[in-house]
């Protein structure tokens, strides 16, 4: 146990989390230099890329005392727990591939997610070897008319595609399992990255290998930030109106309905209803956002008390 001189003697430095392992964390300072720090008595709040005010202990070891203010976060939540992916990020490239088929769903849920934090978001289609890709990048062309940056590429042959959108950009890589982002995270890293062997070294524990969230720098001005894969992305910690509003081409019709408090369900004089019959909006985006905003209701009504 350190005594308080030995506390105020220990040296405060400020750093950037680059992995996120739950209750540890690890810190890179100005220098590159790296040290896993804990959040020990505290919530966990702290997650990969905030900026943090770290006291070290010692050469490799420190404790985070203060995290700095984000500038947006981007969470997945649902009734039981919230989970932070990432802070502070410029875009987020949401990976989706044709085989495995992906899922519209989780795909809609992301963009939801990215246009609720505030953060830009691009559709990249993998596995453009495979002959089920262009059926699949025709079916987003919907996207790329309400402006969404939709691009083709293969992690497995050609990565070349993505790059020029990751230039001097930190960017958060989301997706589904199997739609190939380990491999993605390989080509643009240049090396076998993903199996990360080398944090579990460093923690002592071969437990985080698939469960963690890391950033990795490609250049001085770029870096990526890679997330577990996972197979839903609940919106449980978003209220009503910021569901619709992150849907994007919802936005010019918002506020023009016969009722303030409409939500777009079922209510008569519905701008938004309107312009889905009039071919403005999809029916399948509609459809998507009542189906959330039911479920939704449905889960705030079994946990009335849950609180972010």
């Amino acid at each position: 146990m350190t005594t308080r001189r030995e506390r105020e003697q220990q040296v405060v430095a400020e750093g950037r989390v680059v992995a996120d392992f739950g209750r540890e964390f690890l810190v890179e300072f100005a220098d590159r230099r790296q040290v896993v720090c804990s959040r020990k008595g505290r919530k966990q709040d702290a997650t990969c890329g905030d900026f943090v005010e770290v006291r070290l202990v010692g050469a490799a070891q420190g404790s985070i005392e203060r995290v700095g203010t984000r500038r947006n976060i981007l969470y997945r939540s649902d009734q039981w727990r919230e989970k932070t992916l990432a802070a502070n990020v410029d875009q987020a490239i949401i990976l989706i591939a044709p085989k495995p088929a992906y899922s519209p769903a989780f795909l809609d849920l992301s963009l939801v997610a990215c246009e609720a934090a505030g953060i830009p978001a691009v559709i990249a289609l993998n596995k453009k070897d495979l002959p089920e890709h262009d059926e699949a990048l025709r079916a987003l062309e919907p996207y790329a008319r309400i402006g969404y940056t939709v691009i083709s590429m293969s992690a497995k042959f050609d990565s070349a595609p993505l790059r020029p959108h990751l230039e001097g950009k930190l960017s958060l890589l989301v997706g589904q399992s199997g739609m190939g982002k380990s491999k993605t995270v390989n080509a643009l890293v240049m090396s076998d990255v993903a199996r990360v062997g080398e944090m579990s070294a460093s923690l002592e524990a071969g437990t985080h290998t698939t469960t963690f969230s890391r950033l990795y720098r490609l250049d001085r001005d770029t870096a990526i930030i890679d997330t577990p894969g996972f197979q839903s992305f609940g919106l449980f910690h978003l209220t009503e109106r910021q569901v619709a509003e992150a849907m994007r081409e919802f936005l010019p019709h918002l506020g023009a309905c016969k009722f303030n408090d409409c939500s777009h369900l079922a209510e008569p004089g519905c701008a938004v209803i309107h312009a889905m019959e009039s071919g403005q909006i999809r029916a399948e985006r509609l459809t998507f956002y009542q189906v959330l905003l039911e479920q939704h209701r449905e889960l705030h009504e079994k946990h009335p008390d849950w609180k972010r």
